[in-house]
Parts: structure tokens; C-alpha cells; sequence
């Protein structure tokens, strides 16, 4: 199973490194090995929160995510993005600012650091409000329990996460922003972003649902209850949405990984090179962590994923007026997926302590 998830990966990996040598010898080399390193820790809660969505979509919608996906992150979002980036803040074409970037990387490099507040709204907006509606909504289970539930029951204040969001954003963009005006509209459309693709989603999937009839009633539940959904498989328009949703997801926290790559090296095929192959894991983790079943082996996984979200958010937000060091970023994302995993092991473990006595009592009377 780990060649058949990974297969592409690792020979993107090879290839990658390859072309790396051949570009810029062992500097090359190094250089991408080392942003490959920083968009797997930087995106590794990303991987986890694709794989809860993925999980929703029929076989077809993802293949679509790992064929047409994989060549809008690698390509667009990691190669073109910075490009048109550059090209609109400098007033270039995109050809200029290709060569701009091989001809002069430091220029290259500030028209980037100029760009990243109104990237950072956008990014930090879609991300936030995703974090907020899912501590704002009741759950069965809870990781962080004294405050997860606190959460969940002022969320049932309508538009709560809306209005903390705008709020949020209004406060980062008057305290720290060079342009307030540039990076509310930036904020503005990130939130726009989110409900659309979020609602438009939940429109087709709620369309889907009402569609699956007769002896499909038991999936109907199981769709509702949380489960693997049929969802695309009865309309098309409800993968199609969660695969767009996926996407933006990708893109928001892509942003962080490319500004972050800068610290590392300003020539575009190097961050081309190295961002595409740790992209390129974060794929094979998603689809890995949706075959084993690890999301439902793994109950708080989901939740350490999101409040590595709302952290990053914060972060983002943050670094509209101040930098904010890679290490922070990944290490939270990071340190709160480990610290979840280990809650849930623990979980498990507890659990199945509980019922061997049960099990033993049945055994020995025969049952």
C-alpha cells in the first residue's frame, strides 16, 4: 500500500532532485531537499484536513484531486502564483516577471514581501473562518473538552464566526497594515471565498442527499451521521464543489510555505522544485490517511488539525505588520497534530482497557 500512495511521489522526488543537480549542482540540491523538508511540516495539518474532506468524494473526484489537483498545487500555486504576484504589484507582464525573477532575485524577492499583507488577509480570512465554524459546532466528540464545549455552545449564536472574523480583521488591518484599505478588501474576499465554496458545497451535498431514496436509505444516514457520503456519486456538482473547496484550502495554506521558501532561496525554479515535492507528500499523506481509515482510528486528529489552522490564521494575520519566523508556524501546526495523535492513542488504549473485562466475563461463561 505505501508504493501504491506513495509510487508518484517518490518519483517525482527522484526526478525532482535530479533536476535539481542538474540546474544547480549541490547547492540546487540541498536547496530543494530543504524547501521540500519545510512545505511537508509547514502543510502537514493541511494533508490532515484534505483527507476529512476527501473522504466525502467518490473514487472518481479523487482521482480528479490527485491528477488535475496535484497540477494546480505543484504548478499553479507553487510556480505561477509568485509569478502573477510579482507581475501585478510591479505593474509587469508575466514574462517580465519571470525574468525578472531569474535576472534579479532580490527584486523579485520584495515585490513578493510587498504583496504577502493583502496575500495574508485573503489567506488568513479563509482559513479563520474555517477554524471558527468548527469550534462553533456541536460535536459528539471533544479533544480539548473545557473548551471545545464552552465553544460549541456560544456558537450557537447565529453568524457568530462572521462577526468575529470581520472583527479579527478590522483589528489586524487598523493596528498593522501599511494599506488598511488594500487588506480589508483582501480580508473581505477570503470570507467572501469561504462562504460561497463552503455554502455552494453544502447546497449540492444537501441536494445529493435528498436524491438518495428507497434502499439507499441506510447510506442516506450514514451520510448524515458523518460517514463516508455518497454524495458525488449522486450528483457530480457536490464532488465538484468539495473539490473546489480542497483547492482553496490548498491555496490558503500554500501561501505561508511560498513567502516562507524566501528565507531560503529566492530563485523560482529551486522554490518550484522543492515546494512541488513536499506538495506531492502532503497528496499521498491525504489519500494514505483516507485508505487506512486514520481519521476514524484517530477521533481528535481532525481536532488538533483545525486548531493548527486557527493558529496558522493567527499567524497569518499577525504577519501583515510583522514577521513571523517558519518555525513558529510549522512547529505549532505540528506540535498540536502530534499532541492529538497521542490524545487519541490514549483514547484508544483507555477504551479498550474498559471493554476487555467485558469481553473476558463473555468468554468465560461460554457466550
Amino acid at each position: 500500500m505505501i508504493l501504491r500512495t506513495f509510487g508518484w511521489s517518490f518519483a517525482v522526488t527522484a526526478a525532482g532532485l535530479v533536476a535539481a543537480f542538474v540546474y544547480d549542482q549541490g547547492t540546487g540540491l540541498a536547496l530543494v531537499t530543504v524547501l521540500a523538508i519545510l512545505e511537508i511540516s509547514l502543510s502537514f495539518d493541511n494533508a490532515v484536513v484534505n483527507a476529512k474532506v476527501l473522504d466525502r468524494m467518490s473514487p472518481f473526484w479523487q482521482k480528479i484531486f490527485l491528477t488535475i489537483g496535484i497540477a494546480i498545487a505543484v504548478f499553479g500555486m507553487r510556480l505561477v502564483f509568485p509569478l502573477v504576484i510579482v507581475a501585478l504589484t510591479a505593474k509587469l507582464g508575466p514574462i517580465e516577471a519571470f525574468d525578472l525573477a531569474l535576472r534579479d532575485e532580490k527584486a523579485y524577492e520584495t515585490a513578493m514581501n510587498a504583496a504577502y499583507p493583502t496575500i495574508a488577509a485573503f489567506g488568513g480570512m479563509f482559513l479563520l473562518m474555517l477554524f471558527l465554524d468548527f469550534v462553533f459546532e456541536e460535536r459528539d466528540v471533544h479533544w480539548l473538552t473545557w473548551l471545545e464545549r464552552p465553544l460549541a455552545k456560544i456558537g450557537k449564536l447565529d453568524q457568530l464566526s462572521v462577526v468575529l472574523a470581520g472583527g479579527a480583521l478590522a483589528v489586524a488591518a487598523s493596528l498593522w497594515a501599511k494599506d488598511p484599505g488594500e487588506v480589508m478588501i483582501a480580508g473581505v474576499l477570503g470570507m467572501i471565498t469561504y462562504i460561497l465554496v463552503n455554502g455552494l458545497g453544502e447546497l449540492f451535498a444537501e441536494a445529493g442527499l435528498d436524491e438518495v431514496e428507497g434502499d439507499e436509505g441506510e447510506e442516506k444516514e450514514k451520510a448524515r451521521s458523518g460517514g463516508p457520503s455518497p454524495l458525488a456519486l449522486a450528483t457530480g456538482k457536490a464532488g465538484f464543489f468539495l473539490f473546489l473547496y480542497l483547492e482553496v484550502l490548498d491555496a490558503s495554506f500554500s501561501f505561508d510555505g511560498v513567502i516562507g521558501a524566501f528565507a531560503i532561496s529566492t530563485d523560482p525554479i529551486v522554490i518550484a522544485l522543492g515546494l512541488g515535492i513536499g506538495a506531492m507528500y502532503i497528496r499521498s499523506l491525504t489519500v494514505f490517511l483516507v485508505r487506512k481509515g486514520t481519521l476514524h482510528e484517530y477521533v481528535y486528529l481532525e481536532h488538533g488539525a483545525h486548531w493548527a489552522i486557527g493558529g496558522l490564521a493567527v499567524c497569518m494575520l499577525v504577519g501583515i505588520g510583522h514577521h513571523v519566523p517558519e518555525w513558529i508556524t510549522g512547529g505549532l501546526g505540528a506540535g498540536l497534530i502530534i499532541a492529538a495523535f497521542a490524545s487519541s492513542v490514549v483514547r484508544n488504549r483507555n477504551e479498550g482497557e474498559a471493554d476487555a473485562p467485558k469481553d473476558k466475563q463473555l468468554h468465560s461463561t461460554g457466550v
